[in-house]
């Protein structure tokens, strides 16, 4: 266990240490990195004069012995194309950009040794490293990506095809000499996929190819499908809008027959139509008997019967010819002694009618509902009273109410007047739902309606007299004007007005 144990912390040891030195391996390139100041990337077309720039930033405690400018293509090795020394003329070794390139300013510096390329090619794309030889740090460089720009020459085409089982090509869209590599892609709604290729090109560029497979049918005729080619050099991606081209045979419908050719019927048209690519070329009618009616006019692609007899009752059939192939539809008319009713307009109304009807039953019904709902009402005593209660009855009797023994003395000597008129506290009797026939009452029951008033006169204040009683007929001797007393001090009930 102990050895264990010793070995894995050698192993440890051993990793820690590599960590280290790659850590200062990293942080000695990120400084130099960062001393030597470069463009990351030169974007250039073909043609055009470049400038790569380069800059030692701080020297302080360095020396500067050389500069020395380094070509390294995608495929090949690193080639020396510039180098500059203090105590020597700027050296242009051997390279595939020799008197294109050369020191700018001129004559150069140890500070910015910048350099320039004329009619840059598009094989000069690649690494250009900027490399300063200095004591006592050693070397010391930065890189430039140089970016050689070519615009693509576009282009989409539509690939005609027949209606089948199997995919076949049916776009293809291509973008040539373009760098770097264009991208393509396909926008459309018919079911198919895309194959993408890329090749070498003139002069170091790309051409991107892409074909659009699907399996094609009649419904995919006509469909939009659009080629979408984006590039570096384009300031957004270029489409071209296409059409499917899918040729098929033509496909045929008779239209006209409606099932109700009768005996004497007349000017009746059957009507064949057909699609198809390319356009159908003929269209020809048959019968199946072989042999066409003599009331039957074919004009084109309509089929005429002057007047329906036993002759039309036979099956039609329509053939349309193009250079995919042939289709046909076919009817059998059946002709009828009497004529069927036919449907029209008249159908619509009758049904309009029918509902029309039927909301009508609706409302009377739910009237007739609330009528005997609000009679009903009324029966019960829900309502309010049927008759108006009838003004109090004169009554002859001073046994119909009793006198208040209670009372003060009357202080006149006129003896009080014998008749008087009784009056009831009572609240009006509202409940006349059987007050139909007076004559099923009695006498009492009568007077008990004619006595009843209304209750705010039952029982005056202290201080309220009521009106004097008017009586309206005419016999003066059935009026006398009672004594004139006080309220508090009598027992008889005014007379009042109802």
């Amino acid at each position: 266990m102990a050895r264990h144990d010793a070995r894995n912390w050698h192993d440890c040891l051993k990793m820690t240490g590599l960590l280290c030195l790659l850590a200062s391996i990293l942080l000695q390139h990120g400084a130099s990195g960062q001393r030597v100041k470069v463009e990351p990337e030169v974007l250039s077309y073909p043609g055009q004069t470049v400038n790569l720039r380069c800059a030692f930033t701080d020297a302080t405690g360095i020396q500067l012995t050389m500069v020395t400018w380094i070509y390294e293509p995608k495929e090949g090795e690193r080639i020396n194309i510039a180098v500059f020394h203090p105590n020597f003329d700027p050296n242009y070794p051997e390279s595939p950009v020799k008197g294109r390139v050369s020191f700018t300013p001129s004559p150069p510096n140890l500070g910015s040794p910048s350099i320039q390329i004329s009619e840059v090619r598009m094989t000069d794309e690649g690494k250009y490293i900027c490399e300063y030889a200095t004591y006592p740090r050693g070397n010391e460089q930065g890189i430039t990506y140089l970016v050689m720009l070519a615009k693509p020459q576009n282009s989409a085409s539509i690939v005609t095809v027949e209606a089948g089982t199997k995919p076949v090509v049916v776009a293809r869209c291509e973008s040539m000499d373009g760098r770097p590599a264009a991208e393509i892609s396909w926008v459309t709604t018919a079911n198919g996929n895309a194959t993408t290729v890329s090749k070498p090109g003139a002069d170091n560029t790309v051409t991107v190819s892409s074909e659009y497979r699907m399996v094609p049918t009649a419904a995919d005729n006509g469909k939009d499908i659009s080629c979408v080619v984006a590039h570096r050099t384009q300031v957004k991606p270029e489409s071209f809008p296409l059409k499917l081209a899918v040729q098929y045979a033509p496909q045929v419908t008779i239209v006209g027959y409606d099932n109700n050719w009768y005996l004497g019927r007349t000017n009746v048209v059957l009507t064949c139509q057909a699609t198809g690519n390319p356009v159908p070329l003929s269209v020809q009618w048959k019968t199946m008997s072989g042999e066409i009616p003599d009331t039957v006019q074919i004009t084109g692609k309509e089929l005429k019967v002057l007047k329906v007899d036993e002759a039309v009752n036979t099956t039609f059939v329509c053939e349309v010819k193009n250079r995919i192939g042939i289709g046909r539809d076919q009817v059998t008319a059946m002709v009828r002694g009497n004529r069927l009713p036919e449907k029209g307009p008249t159908t619509g109304s009758i049904i309009g009618a029918i509902i029309g009807v039927i909301i009508l039953i609706a409302i009377i019904g739910t009237a007739i509902a609330m009528y005997r709902k609000h009679r009903n009402n009324k029966l019960n005593g829900e309502g309010p009273p049927k008759y108006k209660p009838p003004p109090p009855k004169k009554t002859n009797s001073s046994a119909n109410r009793q006198l208040n023994t209670n009372s003060a003395p009357v202080t006149e000597d006129r003896p009080l007047q014998t008749q008087y008129y009784s009056t009831q506290s009572a609240e009006p009797v509202t409940d006349l739902d059987a007050y139909h026939d007076e004559e099923d009452y009695g006498e009492d029951e009568r007077e008990h309606y004619h006595s009843a008033a209304p209750s705010g006169w039952d029982d005056p204040g202290n201080n309220e007299v009521p009106p004097p009683y008017m009586r309206t007929d005419s016999d003066p001797q059935d009026y006398h004007q009672g004594p004139n007393v006080n309220r508090g001090d009598s027992f008889v009930s005014p007379a009042m007005f109802v």
